[in-house]
């Protein structure tokens, strides 16, 4: 597989009407390649149907830091996300997600969810004052210790901050922002908010060019209503609020 024009979805977490939208707007630009960057089905909206869509389409994909918890709920209850998840997928659907690579390369272009080599830390992030900023370029470098030397083009998630740098002796890097989930708040590295501002879905288009990748980051409005109500129905206040704003 050559990727030369395609586009990239991350931190989906299970928001059908958010996955439905940005596909859609994909396909209409004429864009027939997509890679998924993880964090897939976690969340109190709609798992098994998101997780159908996705095996039926058959993306190179890879796993997130979600899709280890939610498979860790077989072991111990986990945390209210991951749960309701795993209770709501079939066996069939979670054997998908164990199957699932840490990290893939396809040609020069590196996918992984995090950091190379670690789901949990941010790429292009880092936390002050309780909120997630753009990182400098210097502490990004320190994170590519597992950036496969062929990688041109290096696609992280997690954060589900939209973000684009590129680095002079490095890759460009591309976080495509989050499908599903616009906001949330986090204890992980200390309490720290994501927000965006905005309740649309994120994606991101890159194009190979002449003089290097060109990066399109695009936001999708699809039928968030929905999404909110399908969340305060199935007891989640706080993701509904999320979902609604774009804040947390």
């Amino acid at each position: 597989m050559v990727l030369d024009r395609f586009a990239a979805v991350s931190d989906i977490h299970g928001n059908l009407w958010a996955l439905d939208a940005v596909l859609a707007d994909i396909a209409a630009q004429g864009i027939r390649d997509i890679v998924n960057l993880g964090d897939i089905l976690s969340g109190p909206l709609k798992p098994r149907e998101t997780a159908e869509r996705l095996m039926a389409l058959d993306l190179p994909t890879i796993r997130g830091n979600h899709e280890r918890q939610l498979l860790a709920c077989a072991d111990a209850p986990g945390g209210a996300a991951d749960q309701f998840a795993y209770q709501a997928t079939t066996a069939e659907q979670r054997a998908w997600l164990a199957a699932l690579p840490a990290g893939l390369l396809i040609g020069d272009v590196q996918l992984s969810h995090g950091i190379p080599g670690d789901d949990l830390v941010y790429l292009l992030d880092e936390i002050a004052a309780e909120h997630l900023v753009l990182a400098r370029p210097e502490a990004v470098r320190t994170r590519l210790a597992g950036l496969d030397p062929q990688a041109t083009l290096l696609l992280c998630g997690h954060s589900h901050q939209p973000r684009m740098m590129a680095l002079d002796d490095g890759p460009v890097i591309v976080n495509p922002g989050s499908v599903g989930l616009p906001a949330y708040d986090d204890e992980d590295g200390g309490f720290h908010r994501s927000e965006t501002g905005s309740p649309h879905a994120s994606y991101a288009v890159c194009e190979r060019g002449l003089h290097g990748w060109s990066v399109a980051l695009h936001r999708v409005a699809y039928d968030w209503r929905a999404a909110v109500a399908c969340a305060s129905a199935n007891g989640s206040a706080e993701w509904a609020g999320w979902l609604a704003s774009g804040y947390a």
